[in-house]
């Protein structure tokens, strides 16, 4: 069954670099579309992606690692965003990020050894008014407290 999987990813890729292999400023679509087959861009894809559209690896890593929104590694089924704005850092921001750490395991940056989560910040989610925010995937949660933020977490799965 897994086998199966794998092949249908190949095939999805094959077609995608048949799309686009003469397609000048293709790269950013194809490794956008890549990495929603694959879930990140191994350094073997990003080998495929170089010869399949005929330029140089090093180009295509240097666009892969200067956009944040590619992944060079896997990233967990829930990925939670904490918001360390100003708003929130005066509201407690920090003491939320120090116990979601604890509770996943991980620090900010890095995914669960499980796959279950991957923890990030950032600078600023928009819901100000609802200082401490954070998203786990698509959800946007705020008026957090540490324990409340544990207990949303919690509840993912």
């Amino acid at each position: 069954m897994q086998e199966c999987h794998c092949e249908d990813k190949q095939m999805k890729l094959a077609q995608l670099l048949l799309k686009y292999k003469d397609t000048p400023g293709a790269l950013i679509p194809v490794l956008q579309q890549a990495q929603e087959i694959f879930g990140y861009l191994s350094p073997e894809l990003l080998r495929e992606i170089s010869a399949g559209l005929r330029i140089p690896l090093s180009r295509t890593y240097g666009v892969a690692t200067f956009y944040s929104q590619f992944h060079l590694k896997p990233r967990g089924r829930n990925i939670i965003k904490v918001c360390q704005g100003t708003a929130c850092h005066v509201r407690g921001g920090s003491k939320v990020l120090e116990a979601i750490k604890r509770y996943v395991g991980v620090e900010t940056g890095e995914t669960s050894e499980d796959l279950r989560f991957t923890l990030e910040t950032v600078a600023c989610l928009g819901a100000c008014g609802l200082a401490p925010v954070m998203m786990v995937n698509e959800e946007t949660e705020g008026q957090l407290t540490p324990d409340k933020a544990v207990k949303k977490i919690a509840d993912c799965e």
